[in-house]
C-alpha cells in the first residue's frame, strides 16, 4: 500500500477511513485507483480510461471464446451447471487469493443472511446462463444479457422502490422489441433453436435483476469489499451447488467427463473464470473513474464485438434481421445510458403532449375557418 501522498479508500470500514483520513490529512491525500495489484494513480484520467478500456475488451472477448469454445465438445451440453460448479471454485480460490495478498484483517461486513440470499441468486444468474449456452445460439444469449436494464427496473422499483424516467422505459421499450426479432430471426435461421435456452436465460436475467438490486442494497449498508462479496457469495454458493449435484447424481457424472477431458474442461474452465474475475475488477475500476454511463457504453460495444467475432471464428448461418435488430436493442442501451444526463419526467411529457394537442387543434381550427371563408 503506498504512503504519504495516496491513500487506498478502503470500503468494508468506516471507522477504518475515519481513522486513515485523520492521520494523513485532508489535503495531502488522493484516491488510489488500482486494479488488483496494479496501481493506476499516477496516471492522467485519459490514460486510466484507456487503459480499462483495454483490459475490458482483451479480457471479456477471451471470455466469450471460452465460454462457447467449452461448449463445442461433444457430450459436454448437459454439464452446464457443473461448469458452473467448477467456475465458483475458481471465482472463490481468486478472491481469498486477493485478500491474502492485500493482508485484509477487517471482520466480515454483510451478515450471513444477507450472503446465503446473495449466493442462491449468483448461482441462479450463472448457472442458468452457462446452461443456456447449450441450447442457444451464442450471439442470442449475448442480446439477452444486454437487455439486463429490463428486469434490472423492474426490481429495483419493487426491491428499493426507486422512481425511473420515462427514457429508461422507452430504453426498456426498444430493448424489448430488439430482443424479439433477433429471437425469431434466430428461431427461423437456426435448425437446433431451442425455446428451453430462451427461458433458461430469461430466468438468468431475472436472478440477475434480483442479485443487482440486493447487492448494490447490501454494499451500500454495510459498506463492504469488493473481494468480501465474491469470497462469501462464490463460496456458499457452490456449498449449494455441490450439495444439489451430488444428491441428483449429476456431480458424479460431471467429474467423470470432465476426467476423459481435462485440458478441454478444467483448463478452459480456468481462463474462462480468470478472465471473467479480472474482467469483473477492471468495470469496477471503469465505473469509479468514468462513471456508471460510460462503463455501460465501454461494455456495450464490448458485447457488439463478441457477437460479431462469434460469427468469425464458430461457423455459423446469417440474416440480416440480426443486424438491425440488434441495432435496436444498441439504441435501447443508448437511451439508457443517455437517461444517466436526461432530467425529463413523465410531467414534462405530459406538458409537451398538452402544448402538442393544443397546437394541433389550433391549426386544424385556421383551416376550418379558412375553407369557411373559401366557401363564403
Amino acid at each position: 500500500m503506498a504512503i504519504g501522498k495516496s491513500e487506498v479508500i478502503y470500503i468494508g470500514d468506516k471507522d477504518l477511513n475515519r481513522n486513515r483520513s485523520t492521520r494523513g490529512g485532508d489535503d495531502s491525500t488522493e484516491r488510489q485507483i488500482k486494479i488488483l495489484f496494479f496501481d493506476l494513480t499516477n496516471y492522467n484520467r485519459t490514460t486510466q480510461f484507456l487503459l480499462c478500456c483495454a483490459g475490458v475488451f482483451a479480457l471479456y472477448l477471451v471470455y466469450g471464446y471460452m465460454q462457447e469454445l467449452i461448449f463445442t465438445l461433444d457430450g459436454f451440453r448437459p454439464y452446464g451447471w457443473f461448469l458452473t460448479l467448477v467456475q465458483f471454485a475458481y471465482y472463490t480460490a481468486f478472491g481469498y487469493i486477493e485478500r491474502s495478498v492485500e493482508r485484509t484483517t477487517v471482520p466480515r461486513c454483510i451478515p450471513m443472511r444477507t450472503y446465503a440470499l446473495l449466493a442462491f441468486l449468483t448461482l441462479g444468474t450463472m448457472g442458468l446462463s452457462n446452461s443456456s449456452v447449450g441450447y442457444l445460439n451464442y450471439p442470442t444469449q449475448v442480446i439477452f444479457k444486454c437487455c439486463k436494464l429490463i428486469p434490472v427496473l423492474i426490481g429495483s422499483v419493487l426491491i428499493q422502490g426507486k422512481r425511473h424516467g420515462p427514457m429508461d422505459f422507452f430504453a426498456a421499450f426498444a430493448m424489448c422489441l430488439g430482443l424479439i426479432l433477433f429471437t425469431l430471426a434466430d428461431s427461423q435461421v437456426q435448425p437446433d433453436f431451442d425455446t428451453f435456452g430462451v427461458f433458461l436465460i430469461s430466468m438468468a436475467l431475472l436472478c440477475d435483476a434480483a442479485i443487482g438490486n440486493v447487492q448494490e442494497k447490501a454494499m451500500r449498508e454495510y459498506r463492504a469489499p469488493n473481494n468480501e462479496v465474491v469470497i462469501y457469495s462464490y463460496g456458499i454458493g457452490f456449498v449449494y451447488l455441490a450439495v444439489i449435484m451430488l444428491v441428483s447424481g449429476h456431480l458424479v457424472k460431471g467429474i467423470a467427463f470432465c476426467a476423459q477431458h481435462p485440458v478441454e474442461t478444467y483448463g478452459y474452465a480456468f481462463l474462462f473464470s480468470l478472465t471473467g474475475y479480472l474482467g469483473i475488477q477492471i468495470v469496477l475500476t471503469l465505473v469509479r473513474t468514468s462513471g456508471a454511463p460510460l462503463a455501460a457504453t465501454v461494455t456495450t460495444a464490448r458485447k457488439a464485438v463478441t457477437i460479431a467475432l462469434s460469427f468469425v471464428f464458430f461457423s455459423k448461418p446469417f440474416t440480416i434481421q440480426y443486424l438491425w435488430s440488434g441495432l435496436i436493442v444498441v439504441f435501447g442501451i443508448y437511451l439508457n445510458v443517455y437517461s444517466k444526463r436526461s432530467k425529463l419526467t413523465f410531467g414534462d411529457l405530459a406538458r409537451m403532449g398538452s402544448t402538442l394537442y393544443r397546437r394541433v387543434l389550433r391549426l386544424s381550427t385556421k383551416d376550418g375557418t379558412k375553407k369557411s371563408l373559401l366557401q363564403v
